[in-house]
């Protein structure tokens, strides 16, 4: 027992940072950084989610599998068929802010611990280094599935959408056989492989293996595009605005604009991304805090900004739809901002795509240095000083399956594997406060331990109102990965080896 809580000190993890062969290029600035998490946090849900949020939702549940643990905890176990969930209404722009508060929390607690322990790993590597071995593997194995069920969806929507922009644009038909996933919802849809979900992804693949200049160079050029045309739809549309639709600002009062923050709250994931890239940051004592809150104030204003001009556009009852920006601007004739619009959205999946992908090899990288992973996952190019076999191996983990799958309905996991790990950091906090306080720090959480612990709770709320099935398939995915971790990861670690050394 006393193996499987061993933990990491945080001055060696940051001398095997330093090893020739597998040190990382120090490139990345504050602006590199804050593109990273905004390409990761603003994608094509600012123009989808928050007319969903603002309309409401009926939830349907048809079984007890499907329905969020607190919702049954509510009904005594019964799986309830339906529920409504009013909307925010205009009061949307509101639970943005509200949500942005909150996750504020634990984007203070991820500051604190990239900037104290600028390696590569993220949560994986705050908790080996403060909550023990068993506990990384676990935040580790969990951060692998986070990011590789997120960029599987992505990918799916991605190729749905550049199949129907080739039709309506170019007049291009692409083969059945080679459109679409070749299973949806457990059925054969006559498909072989969606070959365009595939293909975006080796091609990021490729650049990130290129190098983290070109690979920051490109995704600062897509966040600049996105940024482009969200402005461009909020001060464009902004003269259609029309007042008397922002009346009542809270139709369903304090509760829908509650509702409404629950709701988006998963808009916002992504940010954690930025504390991936802490080894290849040229100053990450200072670069580190700034790029994780600035990635949270500018996405939050971009997100309020959109939800005042479109609550002002359209009735917010109208807003229901699956494309509620396209549709508001359609019924105004506003089509050339809508086609803005629809680069934005297209880019905002690429740019997501790209750094869930960087973020998710240098999970790999960490791991397999620490002896967790094959020493494979940790081979540095010569050259281009990137992890490129995590790289390309994390590209065709993705891009495989994504190509046979609709991994939509799996899009909760990702969720549920996110809140753990914001949990594990505010925690990781806590611990370091208690058993290292005198450690400098280029910043500290405000507040201790009052925000950290409000950082716990909160999200341990929002995992509750996820679906049971969801929970059955994440324990599954860490039953399979304690299995490895016993079988190799236990005794092939670099804990390990230098306690038998000794």
């Amino acid at each position: 027992m006393r193996g499987l809580f061993r933990t990491h000190s945080i001055d060696a993890l940051i001398a095997a940072s330093d090893h020739p062969d597998r040190r990382l290029h120090k490139t990345l600035g504050p602006w590199s950084l804050t593109a990273l998490g905004i390409g990761a946090v603003i994608g094509s849900g600012i123009f989808i989610l928050t007319g969903t949020a603002a309309a409401g939702q009926n939830l349907q549940f048809h079984s007890v599998l499907n329905a969020p643990i607190l919702d049954l905890l509510l009904n005594g176990g019964n799986a309830v068929s339906t529920i409504g969930r009013q909307g925010a209404g205009p009061g949307i722009s509101l639970s943005f802010l509200v949500t942005a508060f909150v996750c504020s929390f634990a984007a203070l607690c991820y500051a604190e611990l990239a900037a104290m322990i600028p390696i590569a790993g993220s949560a994986y590597t705050y908790a080996y280094a403060t909550l023990g071995e068993i506990i990384a593997w676990i935040i580790g194995w969990d951060l692998i599935l986070e990011y590789a069920v997120s960029n599987m969806a992505v990918a799916v929507g991605f190729s749905a959408y550049f199949n129907d922009l080739l039709d309506g644009v170019f007049h291009i038909h692409l083969p059945k056989a080679i459109a679409n996933p070749a299973v949806v919802d457990g059925v054969a849809t006559g498909s072989v492989f969606n070959l365009s979900a595939l293909v975006i992804l080796l091609l990021l693949t490729w650049v990130l293996a290129r190098g983290i200049r070109e690979s920051a160079a490109a995704n600062n050029t897509m966040v600049l595009i996105k940024i482009a045309a969200i402005l461009i739809f909020v001060i464009g549309a902004g003269h259609a605005v029309n007042t008397a639709n922002w009346h009542p600002f809270l139709p369903h009062g304090f509760s829908g604009m509650l509702t409404g923050a629950a709701i988006v709250f998963f808009t916002y994931i992504g940010f954690d991304s930025v504390s991936t890239a802490a080894e290849e940051c040229r100053n990450p004592q200072r670069d580190m805090p700034v790029g994780i809150i600035a990635t949270l104030l500018v996405c939050a204003a971009l997100y309020i900004a959109v939800a005042l001009v479109l609550t002002g556009i359209a009735n917010w009852k109208t807003l229901g739809s699956a494309a509620p920006v396209a549709d508001a601007l359609k019924a105004l004739g506003m089509n050339r901002i809508r086609g803005w619009v629809n680069v934005g959205a297209l880019v905002g999946m690429i740019s997501s795509l790209m750094v869930f992908q960087y973020g998710q090899a240098r999970i790999w990288f960490a791991m397999s240095r620490d002896g967790l992973l094959p020493k494979v996952f940790s081979k540095v190019h010569k050259r281009f000083r990137t992890p490129h076999v995590s790289t390309w191996i994390a590209g065709l983990f993705v891009g495989i399956p994504a190509g046979i799958w609709d991994i939509g309905t799996f899009a909760d996991l990702s969720n549920i594997g996110t809140l753990f790990a914001f949990i594990v950091v505010s925690a990781g906090v806590l611990v370091l406060r208690k058993t290292q306080p005198d450690r400098p720090r280029g910043f500290r959480v405000p507040w201790c331990p009052l925000l950290p612990i409000l950082s716990i709770v909160m999200c341990l709320v929002l995992m509750l109102a996820l679906p049971l099935e969801t929970w059955i398939r994440f324990f599954v995915w860490l039953a399979i990965g304690l299995a490895i971790y016993f079988f190799f990861g236990r005794n092939n670690s670099v804990l390990a080896r230098e306690e038998r050394a000794a």
